[in-house]
C-alpha cells in the first residue's frame, strides 16, 4: 500500500479497536465516502458541476454518507459508519471524527445567498453521532461535541459540548488529553441511546463542582469579616 493509504488507515485503527488489519479498514464506508470525496471536489475545483454531483450521488448511494463536492476535507477524516452531511462550505481539518448521523448544516436556505454558511471543524475535533452543527461556526482544536448535541455557536478549543442548545460541560483535565469516542463526556462507558441521562450526571457534576466554589468563596468572605471585625474593635 502507498505510504500515504497507510497512515491514513493506521489514524483509523488509533481510534477505532475493531477492525482487525488494514485490509478491513478499506472496506469501511466512510472510507469510500472520502476516496469519492475526493474525486468529486476535484471536478468541482474544475467547475465540472455535473459530473461533481453525479460523483457525490454514486457515493451517497454506495456508502450513505452526503458530502457536497464542494467541502473542504483535510487529512485522516474519519466517518465511523455513515448516514452523515457535509454541507457546500464546510471546511474540515485534519484528524477530526464525525460519527454517525452528523450533520454539518447551513444556514439561511431561503434568501440563496451564498457565501460561508457551513461549519468549520478543526484539527482533532470528535463530532459524536446524531449530532447537528449549524452554521457557519466553528469547532476548535480537539473539542468534543456529544451525541444529539445541537452547536449553532463556536465551540472554543478543548471544550465539549452537550444538549440543546449545546453548552459546555466541566470534564478533567485528563479527558481532553486523550481521544473521547462519539465526543462524550464524563465516562468511557456511554451509551448513545442514554445520552439524556448522561448530560444530567454530567450537569449534575457541574452543579456540585460550582456549589463547592461557591461555599469556598462564602467561608473566605466570613474569614475576611472575622478577621476585620477585631481590628474594629480594638480601634
Amino acid at each position: 500500500m502507498p505510504g500515504r493509504l497507510v497512515a491514513y488507515l493506521d489514524s483509523i485503527k488509533a481510534r477505532d479497536p475493531a477492525p482487525r488489519s488494514r485490509w478491513e479498514i478499506l472496506l469501511y464506508p466512510g472510507v469510500w465516502s472520502v476516496f469519492y470525496h475526493k474525486i468529486a471536489h476535484r471536478l468541482f475545483r474544475q467547475r465540472m458541476f455535473f459530473l461533481a454531483r453525479a460523483v457525490n450521488h454514486w457515493s451517497r448511494f454506495t456508502t450513505g454518507n452526503d458530502i457536497h463536492p464542494g467541502a473542504v476535507i483535510g487529512r485522516n477524516l474519519f466517518i465511523d459508519h455513515g448516514w452523515s452531511v457535509i454541507g457546500e462550505t464546510a471546511v474540515i481539518g485534519d484528524d477530526v471524527t464525525i460519527y454517525q448521523h452528523v450533520t454539518l448544516g447551513g444556514t439561511n436556505p431561503v434568501d440563496g445567498v451564498g457565501g460561508k454558511r457551513h461549519p468549520t471543524l478543526l484539527a482533532g475535533s470528535v463530532i459524536g453521532s446524531g449530532a447537528q452543527v449549524l452554521g457557519p461556526v466553528t469547532v476548535g482544536e480537539g473539542a468534543k461535541v456529544g451525541a444529539n448535541a445541537v452547536v449553532t455557536r463556536d465551540v472554543p478549543a478543548g471544550a465539549t459540548m452537550v444538549g440543546i442548545p449545546a453548552k459546555p460541560t466541566l470534564v478533567d483535565a485528563a479527558e481532553t488529553q486523550r481521544f473521547v469516542p462519539y465526543g462524550t463526556p464524563c465516562g468511557e462507558q456511554f451509551d448513545p441511546a442514554s445520552q439524556k441521562l448522561e448530560i444530567m450526571r454530567c450537569e449534575i457534576e457541574r452543579l456540585s463542582k460550582r456549589i463547592e466554589e461557591l461555599i469556598r468563596e462564602r467561608d473566605d468572605a466570613r474569614g475576611k469579616l472575622t478577621r476585620v471585625a477585631p481590628d474594629r474593635e480594638s480601634a
